[in-house]
């Protein structure tokens, strides 16, 4: 056995593979993963989830279905919401330059001073909407664009910190808790955003208030920096552990086994997922011909699908391992694809219960995703190195994130007019775009079953973990004793 060991709550270790990754060979402890830490929390955290909850009253007006429908009413194309949707993780490529930086300039100052940045861009899109009288349409949706550009480059250069920071901040045996708890604070404040937002809309919006819902994104965002000072700093990793004197070596760190297969996951699960949100959103409007609040309160049941992740989740994460969850989620994301497909093909009547339960399901498989792809990557991402790594891990996902929008809203533009009965289903733009992305959810259900994780139970575990012994255990509590 070598000199050096993944940090990994699977007992993963690997010889010495820093010197080909031109970072020197050292036996480093994580701190995160010290035994005396136990399953406690450092103090102070509960300042993190504290900005998670005021971050998430803030962020999904701009990033979200509230951005989607005012593009529409500027008459955005189905390109031009692809572009708006895309940009955020397009822009993460930035990561990759800034998180050379971060040693030097420090975690917590990195990623508060991008933060202070985005909300300032806040306000200048809650200028855009009281434009309506003097300049047009056109002219509204390009600066808009503008701004959601300078919004997104503050936040890509930034969050190349977030994931490096918590992952020295948070203990190893606890990161699965962690991140279930930090998901049910974003749901809920989403949940609660999103409602909010579509009573402040109502049927046909004026602009002033789509300028109201703005500054009040700007204003949690501004809050949230409050507590985003108050979570602990740690010290980014000594000069020897970052990096030598030499370039580095992505191309090696992508190489890695067991990383380059999580990177390949990566990016299929961001081809097939990433229009879903936004064209879905569209379809809504355009086909279904919801109203902006109606739109609003049915996308809204998404996150509360994230926050029963938590019940759903509990111990299980670190207990079982992540690569059954993303199975599992990747079979329920089939369903959630045939689903739309049989309301695009006009196979299924879009009424409440159906259209409430597909994003319930959508809101809580992305949210089990996104914690079970984060806490693998924490395994298997070793101390030297880790900043890159991750920015890494961060930016091949999100630049396919990006670009899949922007390639589905291409192609629903393209068959615009394709309306063809074929036994009984309409061949259209919108249900060719549903059953295309169920064929990459396929594929991407095989690459997680390559995925490496040791110690990670089975997919059939995880099952009889949620439908037999869950259910027994409740069962034992509330029979009533003799």
């Amino acid at each position: 056995m070598g000199t050096f060991s993944w940090s990994s709550d699977v007992g993963l270790e690997t010889p010495c593979l820093a010197p080909a990754l031109g970072f020197q060979c050292a036996p480093v402890s994580d701190p995160a993963a010290s035994p005396s830490d136990k399953a406690q929390f450092p103090p102070g955290l509960h300042n993190a989830f504290l900005f998670a909850a005021f971050n998430a009253l803030s962020f999904p007006i701009v990033c979200g279905s509230p951005m989607i429908l005012y593009a529409k009413t500027l008459g955005a194309s189905a390109t031009v919401l692809g572009i708006i949707t895309g940009m955020m993780p397009l822009l993460t490529v930035f990561q990759i330059p800034a998180a050379s930086h971060i040693g030097r300039v420090g975690y917590r100052r990195f990623v508060y001073a991008g933060w202070g940045m985005r909300v300032m861009f806040i306000g200048g899109m809650a200028v855009v909407p009281l434009l309506s009288g003097g300049i047009d349409a056109t002219a509204r949706l390009s600066l808009l664009l503008l701004l959601l550009f300078a919004f997104n480059l503050s936040r890509g250069i930034s969050s190349c910190a977030w994931l490096p920071w918590i992952t020295t901040l948070v203990p190893e045996n606890v990161r699965g808790k962690y991140l279930g708890r930090d998901a049910a604070c974003v749901n809920l404040a989403s949940f609660t955003v999103i409602v909010l937002s579509a009573f402040a809309l109502g049927e046909q919006p004026a602009p002033w208030q789509f300028t109201a819902l703005l500054v009040f994104s700007a204003a949690m965002g501004a809050a949230s920096l409050v507590f985003l000072k108050r979570i602990p700093d740690v010290e980014p990793p000594s000069e020897s552990q970052r990096n030598s004197n030499e370039p580095v070596p992505w191309l090696a760190i992508s190489q890695h086994l067991p990383f380059r297969k999580l990177l390949r996951v990566n990016i299929a699960w961001a081809l097939a997922v990433g229009g879903l949100g936004a064209f879905t959103t569209a379809w809504l409007k355009t086909e279904a011909g919801m109203s902006e609040g109606h739109i609003l309160l049915v996308t809204s049941s998404a996150f509360l699908g994230g926050l029963s992740s938590l019940w759903l989740l509990g111990p299980r994460l670190d207990r079982l391992g992540s690569r059954p969850m993303m199975l599992f989620c990747m079979a329920a994301w089939l369903v959630i694809a045939a689903g739309w497909l049989a309301l695009a093909a006009r196979a299924l009547q879009p009424t409440v219960p159906v259209l409430v339960t597909l994003q319930f399901l959508m809101g809580l498989s992305a949210a089990l995703v996104n914690m079970a792809n984060v806490r693998l990557a924490m395994a298997i991402i070793p101390v030297m190195g880790r900043d890159h790594f991750f920015a890494l891990f961060s930016v091949v996902g999100s630049l396919m994130m990006g670009v899949s929008p922007i390639l589905w809203g291409v192609l629903i533009d393209s068959l615009r007019g394709l309306d063809v009965a074929w036994h009984g289903f309409s061949v259209n733009r919108y249900s060719l775009f549903f059953a295309m992305t169920g064929l990459v959810f396929v594929v991407t259900f095989w690459l997680c079953q390559r995925l490496e994780e040791p110690k990670a139970a089975s997919m059939e575990a995880l099952l009889r973990d949620i439908l037999i012994e869950s259910p027994q255990r409740v069962w034992v509590r509330l029979w009533p004793k003799a």
